[in-house]
């Protein structure tokens, strides 16, 4: 089931003509991924700075499909899914939520396990394809 993240648009989000910069796009996604990540169990100060395991984002795309301005309701949905053993994406949802739900923009980052020390590709984290794995 994909996870839901509730969020108003911020002044800061939007650029010089009053609508969401096109970068925020993706901080808010990742925001999202944060929160779904959190509400999982994964505790993420904990799980970052402790295991020698980082996960960079290595590919993103994004479609607009509708401009966000300051003030407006958004739901950041998101799906992740496992791309092979050191790999996976989310796909990322943000709805437009008044008056109806339409959708906003469409974000999908490709994300790979790492050691942090050699940055030799390593298996997905236990946690994470836990969290991968509850979202299915």
């Amino acid at each position: 089931m994909p996870f839901r993240y509730h969020r108003t648009v911020h002044f800061s989000d939007t650029d010089a003509a009053g609508v969401v910069f096109f970068a925020r796009y993706l901080s808010i996604a990742h925001e999202g991924y944060e929160e779904a990540l959190a509400a999982s169990g994964v505790p993420l100060a904990q799980f970052f700075a402790d295991t020698g395991v980082v996960i960079p984002i290595a590919k993103s795309e994004a479609s607009y499909l509708r401009p966000l301005a300051t003030g407006e309701k958004i739901i950041v949905e998101l799906t992740p899914q496992t791309i092979d053993e050191s790999r996976f994406a989310i796909e990322a949802t943000i709805w437009k939520t008044e008056p109806a739900e339409k959708r906003a923009a469409h974000i999908r980052t490709e994300h790979v396990c790492i050691e942090s020390a050699t940055r030799r590709k390593i298996p997905i984290p236990p946690a994470i394809q836990k969290w991968i794995e509850s979202a299915a």
